[in-house]
């Protein structure tokens, strides 16, 4: 079988094209929206038989609100980033900030079952960040992401409002079987919660409680209660050598 490959190369345009035509003036962004609707519709019609029209319908009746929870994203990045010097700053130069971007699009896209293109658009971003986030991962308001690399979001995460999650972080699956394919296989995240660097969250019945903060490097497998403080204990020495 012969596979479109070259699409991958049509979907990075059209992602990078299309982040930008959001933050563009109303009458730049809709010449750029008509360019972009004929490179979707090409795509969808290589891909399977939907309605490729309907769908972008959809999907661009969507735009406005998929830019004010970005707009929340970059204010909760401004808030909670002491490097950060201006919203500037955020929307050219954050990494976390762009694959959260990128995914609140390619959600919608994963909603509109259209799941190839939302796919390869998280890949886009992915390869350019680090962050690997799933486009069926549902993400909450003013999400914040700080450095990024190394983060893992799976399929089926629930991640709720205002909650930040720094490097190396993983909200993964406990198994790995075909057959849970149509189960909840990640965590679920709640309100106000911070996960620092390299923890790992596996499981689709773990809750983590609200207002919780799970410290750097911690391995958990078992839900976690509303306003805890979960660390990881690891003994270091440091002696002099002798000369």
């Amino acid at each position: 079988m012969a596979y479109k490959l070259r699409l991958k190369d049509d979907i990075a345009t059209f992602t990078k094209r299309l982040f930008y035509a959001l933050f563009d003036e109303e009458e730049v962004q809709q010449k750029e929206l008509k360019v972009l609707k004929q490179v979707f519709l090409d795509v969808v019609s290589q891909l399977n038989d939907q309605n490729g029209n309907e769908i972008w319908e959809a999907f661009s009746s969507k735009i406005p609100s998929i830019k004010k929870r970005i707009e929340l994203d970059a204010l909760a990045t401004e808030k909670n980033d002491p490097a950060c010097k201006s919203l500037e700053e955020i929307y050219l130069a954050y990494p976390g900030f762009h694959a959260i971007a990128i995914h609140r699009l390619s959600h919608e896209l994963f909603k509109l079952n259209v799941p190839i293109v939302a796919r390869m658009m998280s890949e886009c971003v992915h390869g350019k960040t680090g962050i690997d986030i799933h486009p069926g991962a549902t993400i909450g308001d003013s999400f914040f992401i700080d450095h990024g690399t190394g983060i893992v979001i799976g399929e089926t995460s629930i991640i709720k409002n205002n909650v930040k999650i720094y490097q190396g972080v993983t909200l993964g699956g406990i198994q790995v079987k075909k057959s849970l394919s149509n189960t909840k296989r990640h965590p679920t995240i709640e309100d106000n919660v911070t996960i620092y660097a390299n923890a790992t969250i596996l499981g689709g019945d773990i809750v983590i409680g609200a207002n919780s903060i799970i410290g750097a490097n911690v391995w958990i497998t078992q839900s976690v209660p509303e306003n805890s403080l979960v660390t990881y204990q690891s003994e270091i020495k440091i002696s002099t050598r002798n000369k």
